[in-house]
């Protein structure tokens, strides 16, 4: 019986569909947030909420389980270091998804997917130069 089976396919074989999720986990961890289609969100939203869970394990072996599934041990190590342990209190929802709209090419649902404690930093104002 299937009951409660759901896996998102995103209309690849197991193996590309387990690197493109372990490939945009690793680099919501890295880079804090990124932007990519609605579909491919909700599914790394599920591995990075995992990962989280993991890191505040913080044991051997959940290192390793982390390692396995990102591939990736600079995002591991920094999963560890800082993403986890500033999710220690909260007992879940640690990423936010915030819907941008379609893409021009596709009309696919863009969306950025984000840590919930992540506070962008503001840009930098232009100087402006000196006329002489």
């Amino acid at each position: 019986m299937r009951h409660r089976k759901n896996t998102v396919k995103l209309g690849r074989p197991t193996a590309a569909r387990q690197a493109l999720i372990a490939s945009l986990v690793s680099n919501l961890i890295l880079n804090k947030r990124i932007t990519t289609t609605l579909a491919k969100a909700r599914a790394a939203k599920r591995q990075a909420d995992k990962m989280v869970t993991l890191g505040k394990k913080d044991t051997l072996a959940a290192r390793r389980q982390a390692i396995s599934a990102l591939r990736d041990e600079k995002a591991v190590q920094e999963l560890f270091a800082a993403v986890a342990p500033a999710m220690k209190d909260r007992a879940g929802g640690y990423t936010r998804i915030v819907k941008l709209g379609k893409r021009l090419s596709d009309s696919s649902e863009m969306c950025i997917l984000e840590w919930v404690d992540f506070v962008p930093k503001a840009p930098k104002k232009a100087e402006k130069k000196d006329k002489k």
